[in-house]
């Protein structure tokens, strides 16, 4: 473990002999790298994977698998990148990791990876990956520069990073998990926008019902990265038998290398991604306490149904929750706000904000056993046998 970044709980499931999902690792996530971005900055690898769709099955730890910062070309990475906070006392101009703007390059030693410079010990380069990522602030907060604005995240914020230009800073030091997908950069390998898909607009919210804040940037013109949509997540289904309940979707790709498009969420509702690809979700769960003994099986099948996915509902009066579900999917789960726990067929697993589960292909449900709301973050993938 680096001795200067913080630890990461990291949950791993699998299966035992008879099919049963389990725990098969559950502790601080062993490879981290202290200074792989630079003075102060940063990251431990939670899950790396070479192929798409992904293993489900294995009894490697691939969050040990190595890759270039862009993420494999035929799959891509999970990680959390920390950052130290910048002191008040600051004096950029002593700074020794300062390094002027300069026109676009590709980064040495890096696939898919471009540098404008800009970084000190507190900003990043400003830089373009060959990836889509889903960006998830787990803890503290970082500001994301663009070419055209400077926007403050918090905890829970999500950006959707089409292939564009973009700088980070770290007034407050901040941890941030990266879902990096390898994309489709078109003939030309520019990056720039596909098609003309329209952003859906911010919805009207349900009442109760929390946003989930969502913004998507993209290159509409080359050394250019743009703001897309800053909005609550437009497209929200919840379930009637659990008040409080809130499903936020903010992406899906439909295919791997991922397009570079505007808008996805027009494409067809259902839990488990297109085929070789992927969709990035923010759930709320109200305390199981405000519906528990008050759904059964017709609830739940009515549940499974309006997301799209009746065949992935594991329901049993037997069953240690009722909304247990089993998708060919590998899902890396970010606790974002309260306690919650994961239930799985053999054993239970309590878990709080800032830690994360690798789900694969795992019978489960998340049960809410506090006072208090839980939101967790779920990107989902396609995955295979």
């Amino acid at each position: 473990m680096a001795a200067g970044l913080t630890p990461i709980r990291r949950v791993v499931t699998g299966n035992d002999a008879q099919g049963r999902s389990k725990v098969t690792w559950d502790g601080p996530a062993p490879n981290t790298h202290e200074a792989s971005l630079g003075s102060g900055r940063g990251h431990t690898d939670i899950w790396v994977w070479h192929e798409t769709p992904l293993p489900i099955n294995g009894a490697n730890d691939d969050g040990n698998l190595s890759y270039i910062f862009s993420g494999p070309p035929g799959g891509g990475h999970f990680r959390v990148v920390q950052a130290r906070a910048k002191p008040a006392d600051y004096d950029r101009a002593k700074d020794p990791d300062v390094i002027a703007p300069h026109a676009p390059k590709p980064r040495a030693g890096g696939q898919g990876l471009w540098d404008r410079g800009g970084n000190s010990l507190y900003e990043s380069a400003m830089h373009k990956t060959q990836t889509l990522d889903y960006g998830i602030v787990i803890n503290n907060g970082r500001d994301l520069v663009l070419d055209d604005c400077r926007l403050p995240m918090k905890v829970g914020d999500i950006v959707c990073q089409v292939g564009a230009w973009h700088q980070w800073c770290f007034p407050d030091g901040a941890q941030m998990a990266f879902d990096m997908i390898w994309a489709d950069y078109g003939k030309d390998g520019k990056g720039l926008a596909q098609g003309n898909d329209r952003p859906l607009p911010a919805p009207k919210l349900p009442m109760g019902v929390k946003p989930a804040r969502r913004i998507v940037t993209i290159d509409r013109t080359e050394g250019r990265g743009e703001l897309v949509g800053d909005t609550a997540a437009p497209d929200i289904r919840l379930d009637p038998a659990r008040p409080g309940y809130a499903v936020h979707r903010l992406w899906v790709a439909d295919s791997h290398p991922a397009k570079m498009v505007y808008e996805t969420l027009h494409l067809p509702y259902t839990i488990e991604p297109p085929a070789r690809g992927s969709v990035c979700r923010v759930i709320d769960y109200p305390p199981d306490a405000t519906w528990k003994g008050k759904v059964g099986a017709t609830e739940v099948a009515a549940f499974f149904k309006a997301m799209g996915s009746p065949g992935a509902s594991t329901y049993s009066s037997s069953a240690p929750h009722p909304y247990m579900q089993k998708t060919r999917t590998v899902d890396f789960c970010c606790v974002l706000e309260g306690e919650i726990t994961l239930v799985l067929d053999t054993q239970e697993v309590a878990m709080k904000a800032g830690e994360i589960a690798v789900l694969r292909g795992a019978n489960h449900a998340w049960s809410n056993r506090s006072n208090a709301p839980a939101r967790v973050s779920v990107c989902t993938h396609d995955g295979k046998a």
